[in-house]
């Protein structure tokens, strides 16, 4: 075989490949939804927090049935699991349209049975044809707060939410000026911006925003990436400036597809040592 047909031929199996790939990626990868128990060590963590549960969703994209269906399912895997808490950590929509509302409501009713134990964070896929305002009015429905750079002190925790800071709606400061008691647990979509948190302020930040990278391969290969979710991608980063949390996400964007990187309902659970 001459070389320039092994060339055509290699190019037409890494195609084919790749193909297969997202496929099985949409069809399977996509819609396997995982439970991730995570134990979250503090240091200066309250006594009477010790055990404290936490389920983080984040980046369900809802935009048709499928997406809708996946998000339900995430929402009953995390209510199983007795959480003390609920965060929504962004990108509630791919877009918005004007299904959207009843989309969102169809998912996040059950919650109300957390008697407003839910907080949320716009992401910045909320505010693509649209504003995270309609989201406020959705979730105030919902008894589910909603935090643009504001704090608000619940269940003996401060939660601090910033904005999104890839649609310049983020405002650490006034977020933090807000924040009047301790301990501070803060909610930023985008994860890399960790190190603007004040110092010592915060006992963790729970992120999303990166789906994990959405495919992995062997050797650590992440081909796509977010501005700002590149560094922090995946799961627990004790040593970061501030200790931060990234969940992977239910949804999808770009490809609806995922390889090695099923989408993920996680439930932390904090630890005084």
């Amino acid at each position: 075989m001459r070389t320039r047909d092994i060339v055509t031929v290699g190019a037409f199996g890494l195609s084919a490949l790749g193909g297969a790939m997202l496929v099985y990626g949409a069809l399977v990868e996509s819609k396997r939804l995982v439970l991730d128990k995570v134990d979250v060590p503090l240091p200066g963590l309250p006594e009477h927090l010790d055990g404290f549960k936490i389920a983080v969703l984040g980046d369900f994209h809802l935009c048709d049935k499928h997406s809708v269906e996946l998000a339900n399912k995430a929402i009953d895997m995390a209510l199983d699991q007795d959480p003390d808490m609920v965060c929504l950590v962004g990108d509630f929509v791919n877009y918005w349209k004007p299904t959207s509302p009843w989309m969102i409501g169809e998912v996040l009713e059950p919650l109300l049975i957390m008697n407003g134990s839910v907080v949320a964070i716009p992401g910045n896929h909320d505010y693509k044809t649209g504003s995270p305002e309609i989201l406020r009015i959705i979730l105030d429905e919902l008894n589910i707060k909603l935090l643009r750079n504001e704090s608000w002190v619940h269940n003996g925790i401060c939660w601090t939410g910033i904005d999104s800071y890839n649609e310049g709606a983020a405002d650490v400061n006034k977020a933090f000026s807000s924040a009047t008691s301790d301990p501070i647990i803060a909610l930023w979509h985008e994860p890399d911006l960790v190190d603007m948190l004040p110092a010592g302020r915060a006992l963790l930040q729970l992120s999303g925003h990166s789906h994990g990278g959405q495919f992995k391969f062997p050797f650590g290969l992440t081909p796509m990436t977010s501005t700002n979710g590149d560094r922090y991608r995946d799961g627990l980063y004790p040593d970061a400036s501030t200790p931060i949390f990234v969940t992977r996400g239910v949804g999808t964007t770009g490809p609806p597809s995922r390889f090695l990187c099923p989408p993920q309902v996680a439930v932390l659970t904090l630890t005084s040592n």
